[in-house]
């Protein structure tokens, strides 16, 4: 009866999620005929000092796989067909949320959902535009081709710490994550993987960002790490196959590829730039703005809707599999 009810409370939320989804774009869509914002009651004006808005433009920060899968594509069509420029910073996640709640930034990119009680990652608007998978990379050289989920949770929990377990060479593996537990990558393992978003690694290195990361496995032929497959592609790395498939366009739009995550626009409705951000947002949701998103190898969000049921089977999964601990 228990696993009833939370089955029905996940299938709810990704109704919600729709929902929000097809209201957040009809907002979008009222807001951009309008010259300015009208601020909603009782809150306050946010004041946004970045460069970009003494240039006119825009400032979008955030999440780096984001960036490298769709936004640096997107802002330069968007600018082409506007006028309106784009500054494109990245600094993970978090940074995409709070500095854009913050009025740091005018929009931003994640790859998480804000975190409950953080009152810092409040009033925020995130609106899903794309797919990421989320995979695991290794060295080019590297003769392991294949891991399996059970591994992975091996290889994170130190109970794998050789490559000879793998079917590999008979050296050391040095594990390498995000520092801290609550960006993107990090807090999606824990999430998908664990099941448990407090769930320790034990790593060889931690670091900031996953561009670092990412570099420090094209130097290291023992190094294993995940990160985003829109990022991943575009490294001098070995993506390696999980479960026996491979993070395909076909097999993550279609679900077969079973660790993916949407990645998200953040939007501040206070932002004094809120009507220029809504004029993205049309432009990212039209035929136009999903055609360059598949043209950089990413889903749009709104091409592939039934991946949000099958995140309810993915939440089970990690429930049922992944909450076994050191």
């Amino acid at each position: 009866m228990t696993r009833q009810i939370f089955r029905g409370c996940r299938i709810a939320l990704a109704l919600a999620g729709l929902t929000a989804l097809f209201a957040g774009t009809a907002w979008a869509n009222a807001g951009a005929s309008k010259s300015a914002p009208a601020a909603r009651a009782g809150a306050p004006v946010v004041q946004v000092t970045g460069t970009a808005h003494r240039e006119g433009g825009l400032l979008w920060v955030g999440c780096g796989i984001s960036k490298k899968s769709y936004m640096i594509a997107a802002a330069k069509a968007f600018t082409e067909k506007t006028g309106i420029k784009i500054k494109v910073e990245g600094g993970g996640a978090t940074r995409g949320i709070r500095d854009v709640a913050a009025g740091k930034a005018d929009f931003g990119g994640s790859c998480r959902f804000v975190i409950p009680g953080i009152a810092s990652e409040m009033g925020d608007v995130l609106k899903p535009v794309a797919w990421d998978a989320l995979v695991v990379i290794a060295d080019k050289g590297n003769p392991v081709k294949n891991i399996t989920l059970d591994q992975v949770r091996g290889v994170y929990l130190g109970k794998i710490t050789n490559w000879k377990q793998l079917g590999g060479p008979n050296k050391p593996i040095h594990l390498f994550v995000r520092r801290g537990k609550i960006s993107g990558v990090g807090r999606t393992i824990r999430k998908l993987v664990f099941g448990n978003y407090n769930q320790n690694f034990v790593a060889t290195k931690a670091f900031r960002s996953s561009g670092p990361l990412e570099k420090a496995v094209e130097r290291d032929p023992d190094a294993i790490a995940m990160t985003g497959i829109s990022s991943a592609r575009k490294r001098n790395v070995d993506i390696l196959a999980l479960n026996g498939k491979q993070p395909t366009y076909d097999n993550i739009r279609n679900g077969k590829y079973i660790l993916y995550r949407p990645l998200y626009l953040v939007i501040n409705p206070d932002s004094p730039k809120i009507a220029e951000v809504n004029r993205f947002v049309q432009f990212i949701y039209s035929p136009e703005g999903r055609r360059v998103i598949r043209r950089n190898g990413v889903v749009p969000y709104m091409d592939a809707l039934q991946l949000v049921m099958k995140q309810v089977a993915q939440d089970q999964q990690a429930r049922a599999m992944g909450l076994y601990r050191r």
